[in-house]
């Protein structure tokens, strides 16, 4: 760009914090606008008589990537936040009763798989992410770390046929599983990873196989205290270069003059004039609310409306009374029918129009860390339970407001969990009940949808919001935008950003 230039970041999520805490280093003056009274969007957290609670992510993978971005602004991560790797990762549990727990290194993977799945268990799933590792290393740079370029972008992957047919891109997550993996339970094990980017396996692209790659190649670690501390860290970090971080300052609007963004204007009237505008709000909120409609962006509202948003979540924040032996830092608890999930989430077999409602029998997600700073005392525990939801959409979906329904569903859980051998209702201490319509109104995400598009459909990624707008000076992170949602992916796309608003 060019000489230092007035940067308005819109939201304090973990990409826009990131985006801050880079361009401030390169010497831009930085204000971060957030409409919370705290950091860290999505990575929430929840405290009460001692209990506490990450409400967003539970774990980190890639931490190269928070390598790379403490590395870019000033002291090393090791020395500001220790991470601390899981082992084992996470622990599953199948309808028909059996287990195995998921090592925290690649190569004890498929001894544990044998031991608990049987014979040949490990030699599918070593030989699923063979292949796996071949599209990481396909398409690592010149997608995940590269600004999205629609037919270049394309054209940049299959710069030889072998890539292309590396990364598969006519086929699906299930499809190419089905190809590799003969026992039902690891194709289960395979489609939960669909689940991270609020998808349909049936209908997400083959190139999500490089998810438990790389979970499973680089470790999934968690920061004691929570996670909440990573928002936390950045945001220090960002403060330190020179950046403001301002919060209860909702943007309601980004101000457009002669043809490119020229700063933002807040719920209370206030005008901050910006050179350069990062938004790190969902790109449908950007682009269907915060600009406004005579922005040169019609393409962009286009592609946004032929994308499927991705699934949310309903959430139980568990205060228990005594501790539970053998006790795993996350469990899944598997349905028998995993594919009546999918349905109920995007509508009868993913097609759009069918109607959509809460999973019967739904995949449970226990998050229960280890950790003196999440319980009052060693005799509790404190656990987020997690299952995939549709969004909230009164009037064409599920309507989560609606009166009873969350306690009703609530119950539910508590009960299904009992039935898959995680009985606590007789040590509850107290419950708090999240649904998407709650997680809507806390960050602004529509539907309270977790990672904004879903990747259903062979090209969702490459019609997935670009960084760069199409309005000159408006740039796009976070999980709504490219490459993606989940923490590295986030933090990757401030890497792009700050690359292409360039050094001061």
């Amino acid at each position: 760009m060019g000489g230092v230039a007035r940067v308005v970041v819109v939201g304090a999520g973990l990409g826009g914090l990131a985006a801050a805490a880079r361009l401030a280093a390169t010497g831009h003056a930085v204000t971060v606008l957030e409409q919370a009274p705290q950091v860290g969007g999505k990575l929430g957290w929840y405290g009460r008589d001692g209990h506490g609670f990450d409400t967003g992510p539970s774990l980190v993978t890639l931490p190269q990537v928070l390598e790379d971005l403490f590395a870019a602004t000033g002291a090393p991560l090791s020395e500001v936040l220790p991470l601390q790797r899981l082992d084992p990762a996470v622990a599953y549990r199948f309808a028909d009763g059996t287990t195995t727990a998921m090592p925290g290194h690649l190569e004890d993977v498929p001894a544990r798989l044998d031991a608990d799945l049987g014979p040949g268990s490990g030699a599918q799933w070593a030989g699923l992410l063979t292949r796996a590792e071949a599209m990481w290393r396909a398409t690592e740079q010149p997608f995940l770390r590269t600004p999205l370029a629609g037919a270049a972008t394309l054209a940049r992957l299959a710069r030889d046929t072998a890539d292309v047919r590396t990364i598969a891109p006519g086929r699906t997550l299930r499809g190419l599983g089905a190809a590799y993996l003969t026992d039902p339970r690891l194709r289960m094990l395979l489609d939960r990873y669909a689940t991270y980017s609020g998808s349909d396996p049936r209908r997400a692209p083959a190139a999500l196989l490089t998810v438990p790659y790389a979970e499973q190649a680089f470790g999934s670690w968690y920061v004691p205290g929570g996670l909440r501390r990573l928002p936390e860290a950045v945001a220090a970090r960002a403060v330190e270069r020179g950046a403001v971080v301002r919060t209860d300052a909702a943007v309601t609007e980004v101000l457009v003059t002669a043809g490119r963004a020229a700063g933002v204007r807040l719920a209370d009237g206030e005008v901050v004039p910006a050179d350069v505008v990062v938004c790190n709000a969902d790109a449908a909120s950007l682009y269907g609310r915060l600009l406004p409609p005579q922005a040169p962006v019609r393409r962009a509202r286009t592609a946004l409306r032929r994308v499927t948003p991705s699934s949310s979540g309903f959430v139980l924040l568990l205060a228990l009374r005594g501790r539970t032996p053998g006790l795993a830092h996350h469990t899944v608890l598997f349905p028998t029918d995993y594919d009546a999930e999918f349905d109920a989430l995007f509508g009868g077999r993913g097609r759009r129009g069918s109607p959509k409602r809460p999973v019967a029998d739904p995949t449970v997600y226990v998050s229960a860390p280890d950790d003196p700073a999440t319980r009052p005392d060693e005799d509790s525990e404190s656990w987020f339970v997690l299952v995939n939801a549709p969004r909230h959409e009164p009037g064409a979906g599920v309507d989560w407001t609606a009166p009873g329904l969350a306690d009703r569903y609530a119950d539910q859980l508590l009960a299904t969990m009992a039935a898959r051998g995680l009985d606590v209702r007789d040590r509850l201490r107290w419950r708090v009940v999240r649904t998407p319509a709650d997680l809507e109104r806390e960050t602004a995400s529509p539907g309270g949808s977790i990672y904004g598009t879903s990747s259903n459909g062979a090209r969702a990624a490459f019609l997935r919001p670009a960084n760069a707008s199409p309005l000159p000076g408006l740039f796009l992170v976070g999980g709504s935008s490219h490459p993606g949602g989940g923490l590295p992916l986030v933090t990757l796309s401030a890497e792009i950003v700050a690359g292409l608003v360039g050094p001061a």
